[in-house]
């Protein structure tokens, strides 16, 4: 992959501060950690304003720490990419961004599709057989410790089940699950 033509850089702490400096410089691009401070979210509002004071107006790439299931692409991003992501896929997202062209990453690709399939579906549809069992016994109020022991696996094991449910669920808590459960009468 070829370098990337030399660029000036600036830096600024805060959302407040990215719009200062884009009255004062124009920039190509902006690289936006979607939690700054004074500007946080994931509809970042700096991402958005920066065409006001600037012409043209830069391309905005949103980065966050969170991992990518948490996160959506920055309101006024042409992407997103994880702070963790490998050095060779941020040199890729800014090229396409610096192009006019949008990126998405694979993993958030394959987040968006899922999501997209969620639409005609009951969430607790895409679990599997096991994943449903466990969500079950959780949404019921059984404890990990207590659901490990009948069903003869380790805590360690119900508890990665219990992440992987929430997460396809797209829930926080037992208690959503609760919720969740209650309301399509999954349990009573």
């Amino acid at each position: 992959m070829e370098a990337l033509p030399s660029a000036e850089i600036g830096e600024a702490a805060t959302g407040n501060e990215v719009l200062t400096c884009l009255q004062r410089k124009g920039w190509d691009l902006l690289v936006l950690d979607i939690n700054m401070p004074d500007r946080t979210g994931s509809r970042h509002p700096a991402a958005r304003e920066v065409g006001a004071p600037c012409h043209p107006r830069p391309g905005a790439l949103g980065l966050s720490g969170a991992p990518v299931r948490a996160e959506r692409p920055a309101g006024g991003a042409a992407g997103y990419i994880a702070k963790d992501a490998a050095p060779e896929d941020l040199l890729k997202a800014v090229r396409m961004v610096l192009q006019g062209r949008r990126y998405v990453s694979e993993s958030l690709a394959e987040l968006l599709l899922l999501d997209m399939d969620r639409a005609d579906k009951p969430l607790h549809t895409l679990l599997s057989d096991r994943e449903f069992q466990i969500f079950g016994k959780l949404a019921a109020g059984q404890g990990v410790s207590e659901i490990g022991r009948e069903l003869c696996l380790s805590v360690k094991t119900v508890s990665t089940y219990r992440t992987r449910i929430l997460e396809k669920m797209r829930m926080k808590s037992n208690a959503d699950l609760t919720s969740y459960a209650l309301r399509n009468e999954i349990i009573q």
